[in-house]
């Protein structure tokens, strides 16, 4: 019998979303730490290095806090945790201060990482809906997204007449207020009671997964790859902005363009499918256009096709996220979910600490020769890629 008390955590979770995503910074990340922290790209490769690496090492244990405690606990201390994070990164322009408030970012992504989908999926199981949790999963991504749309530009204008920090410094009151959000979740139950586990139990159930599970597997492969792949762009377009000579004011509204290009790809990945007939080739021909734009981008001198390549690659690549967890998530069992798809997020995340690394000590080589190389890898990756079909359930 579907329980209507849960369907309330929908449009709870469409405000959490809200004011964790208003990042005012956004748009302004690059000349940031550049600019007021004095480092350089190769060493912001490395701070991201350092949080991808802490959330390899945090992401079963906030996952089993999810399991154990509650997907409501985890994601009020998530907005905590990244609101002190928020404060120690603008106390002081310091390498080592940004290592800090990296670490205190990770606990808090990693807190909130698959906890957030868990409780929305589980929300639906209870009120009988969960055949639309795509829909769902997509529209909750797209709110946060928003949020983004209207930070973005005000947080550029912030850098340029107030000061960069303040950029970042005045985030934490929105990031703070989602938490008095999640005090409003109603916890759902997992489809079955959880046995008693100690940790390492819990770890192995969710290394286990991916041991027994092809499918989980595959997917889990080509999710990591195109969201590393496209997601580099988030770090690397301001680079690109910047040798174009593009004023730093308007740098959030780059952003909030592919922020908005995400929205409408969000809201429209259904249209997309029944237009080619297939999920399989939308992923498929999605990749490769984020391919084409990295391709395109590596030789371009025109700042409105740049633009459009930087738009074209956050609207395609960076929209996987919702749609692999949507299918994920139908392979894996409620109560062990949300250590699951940790386990998602750390392989994820130590994948993009290699890659980061090899990356930032390529764009201080030579730009336009990284763009193209991960163009070509993107294309390669897509082509290569083993998920059917049949793989692919709603």
């Amino acid at each position: 019998m579907p329980d209507r008390k849960y369907r309330s955590n929908i449009p709870k979770a469409y405000a959490y979303d809200f004011l964790k995503n208003c990042m005012l910074f956004s748009g302004v990340l690059v000349p940031f730490f550049t600019v007021w922290g004095g480092i350089t790209f190769s060493q912001i490769m490395i701070l991201q290095a350092v949080f991808t690496t802490s959330m390899f090492l945090f992401e079963i244990p906030t996952g089993v806090i999810a399991d154990r405690f509650g997907r409501k606990t985890s994601l009020i201390l998530s907005s905590v945790v990244t609101t002190a994070a928020v404060l120690v990164y603008s106390s002081y322009p310091s390498f080592w201060v940004f290592v800090c408030g990296e670490i205190l970012w990770a606990v808090g992504v990693a807190l909130a990482s698959g906890a957030d989908t868990a409780l929305v999926y589980d929300s639906l199981i209870q009120t009988g809906d969960e055949t639309g949790s795509k829909s769902i999963l997509n529209r909750v991504e797209s709110i946060g997204l928003f949020a983004m749309v209207i930070a973005a530009p005000l947080g550029s204008l912030t850098a340029k007449y107030i000061g960069l920090d303040w950029a970042l410094r005045l985030s934490a009151i929105p990031i703070f207020l989602s938490a008095a959000v999640g005090l409003t979740f109603n916890e759902p139950p997992t489809q079955k009671k959880s046995e008693e586990k100690n940790y390492f139990k819990i770890l192995q159930t969710g290394l286990k997964y991916f041991r027994d599970h092809k499918i989980l597997r595959l997917l889990t492969i080509d999710y990591v790859a195109i969201m590393m792949l496209s997601f580099f762009m988030i770090w690397v377009y301001q680079v690109v902005l910047k040798s174009l000579n593009f004023p730093l004011e308007y740098y959030g509204f780059v952003h909030a363009a592919i922020v908005v290009a995400e929205i409408i790809v969000l809201n429209s990945v259904i249209k997309f499918e029944n237009v080619v007939k297939s999920k399989k080739k939308y992923i498929l021909y999605a990749s490769i256009l984020v391919g084409i734009c990295y391709l395109v981008l590596s030789f371009s001198t025109l700042i409105a096709l740049s633009i459009a390549c930087i738009v074209l690659i956050g609207g395609f690549g960076m929209t996987m996220k919702p749609l692999y967890y949507s299918y994920m998530n139908k392979y894996i069992e409620s109560d062990n979910r949300a250590t699951v798809l940790s386990a998602v997020s750390m392989a994820r995340s130590i994948v993009t600490a290699v890659a980061n690394i090899i990356f930032g000590y390529l764009v201080d080589l030579n730009v336009s020769y990284t763009l193209f190389g991960i163009g070509v890898i993107t294309i390669t990756f897509a082509i290569v890629s083993r998920v059917k079909e049949e793989h692919l359930k709603d």
